[in-house]
């Protein structure tokens, strides 16, 4: 029997093949993380910047107050280590499969637990985060503005908070139709240059130190506890970056002989000299001058002079809008995923505009309705910051490089485990008893 002669079966097989990838790549092109992938170190730099500092900074002073002087100082230390040391290995690991890259966090997840068990522990998490940094990010800038307002028109009628947030939310229904990293660049260079800038007048506008007092805040023992967990939740969600760290690693350009980690690790470093410069002078001057009357955001409890302090809370409002860019693109980039991929709607406009518009009026409806600030810092911090910034990257690295027993590797890696599941369950207990505590006499849409 002779050999069979191809058949139009493979011709249409062959064809069936080339239409399922054009049609694949078109989606990716389309989608924000794998859209465009011409980015700069820089890039990488501000991107990550802006990531991480943001409405975390001006809570720390106000986690000094509950944390005190000692215990403070060393976990602020141990977390800006232990956040780089993580950042590294999520970097490393971007292009750890040759020809192959983890463009999401969750990608990295499913290539270390499995299909789906990666899906089940990486999402849900990563989701809280982003979407939890909106929702506060929303608060943030609400109350920034209306601290601009009522600085620069101290004689004006007041305006609730919840016009301001409204205001603030209002950007983000133009912004978020920008459709990838690469084309916020620019939104995203602004803010972490205000990042840089609030964060100096916060402590250099602190000068006056008068009858101060380092007590611990609350007169009993139960309260203190629970403050000190929140703190614990504050400090955690300073450093946030590793959420959108894979993200804005999928914009570099990439080649066997120069992989996108060395462009993005140069970026990392910068962005956390930047990220040290903010955190230390604000956290530790913020403490040493305001004691324990600070105010959960440091740049309330700066009085005078007023055109400094609207400058300043102008600056956050900047770099808030930015931050909440930042880490929304990976958001809309999951739900357009879904949209796209598994419920097969086409890849256009109007789909993006109507999802991007619902997912901005649902963070700006929680932040009116829960403006808690403190209480939501702390309990996201705890929640979620925890696991996907200390320890998950750590327990990645060990199940994929399964590096020896009691190395310097191995004891690494425990011991930020063991520091970020402490983390993940205490501080939830201190954000949630203060979200209570506010909650009492908090008056809804005021």
């Amino acid at each position: 029997m002779g050999t069979q002669a191809p058949t139009n079966d493979n011709n249409y097989n062959r064809a069936e093949i080339d239409e399922k990838l054009a049609k694949q790549k078109k989606i990716d092109e389309w989608l924000p993380i794998t859209g465009s992938r011409n980015a700069k170190w820089w890039y990488s730099a501000f991107h990550n910047v802006t990531a991480m500092v943001g409405a975390g900074v001006l809570s720390l002073p106000y986690a000094m107050s509950n944390l005190g002087w000692g215990p403070g100082v060393v976990i602020l230390v141990l977390s800006w280590i232990i956040t780089l040391y993580t950042l590294w290995q999520m970097v490393e690991m971007h292009e750890m499969v040759p020809g192959k890259r983890f463009d999401r966090y969750h990608e990295l997840g499913q290539y270390a637990f499995g299909e789906k068990l990666g899906l089940y522990i990486v999402v849900p998490q990563q989701l809280i985060v982003e979407v939890g940094v909106n929702i506060v990010y929303m608060v943030t800038g609400g109350k920034s503005l209306q601290k601009v307002h009522n600085s620069v028109c101290s004689d004006c009628k007041n305006i609730k908070l919840t016009y301001f947030i409204m205001i603030f939310a209002s950007v983000h229904f133009v912004l978020s139709h920008l459709p990838n990293f690469n084309s916020i660049s620019g939104v995203s260079l602004a803010a972490a240059v205000m990042s840089l800038s609030y964060s100096t007048i916060a402590w250099a506008a602190s000068v006056d130190k008068d009858n101060v007092s380092y007590d611990y805040r609350s007169k009993t023992t139960t309260g203190n506890v629970f403050n000190f967990f929140n703190a614990l939740g504050d400090v955690a969600f300073a450093y946030a970056g590793h959420n959108v760290v894979l993200e804005i690693q999928a914009t570099i350009p990439s080649a066997p002989e120069k992989p996108s980690k060395g462009t993005m690790w140069r970026g990392v470093i910068v962005a956390y000299i930047v990220v040290a410069l903010c955190y230390f002078p604000v956290a530790l001057i913020g403490y040493y001058v305001f004691g324990n009357s600070v105010e959960d955001n440091i740049l309330i409890s700066l009085e005078k002079p007023n055109w400094l302090i609207a400058m300043a809370n102008m600056f956050v409002v900047i770099h808030v809008i930015g931050s909440y860019q930042i880490y929304a693109i990976p958001v809309f980039d999951m739900i357009e995923t879904v949209l796209v991929k598994k419920l097969n709607f086409e890849p256009t406009r109007t789909l993006r505009f109507i999802t991007r518009n619902i997912y901005v009026a649902f963070t700006m409806f929680v932040g009116i309705t829960f403006p808690f600030f403190s209480g939501l810092l702390g309990f996201f911090g705890g929640f979620a910051f925890a696991p996907t910034t200390y320890f998950l990257p750590c327990i990645m690295w060990l199940a994929i490089y399964k590096p020896r027993k009691f190395s310097l590797s191995w004891w690494c890696n425990y011991i930020c485990i063991f520091f970020g599941v402490l983390l993940m369950v205490l501080s939830p207990i201190g954000g949630l008893r203060s979200i209570i505590i506010q909650a009492k006499t908090y008056k809804f849409y005021s």
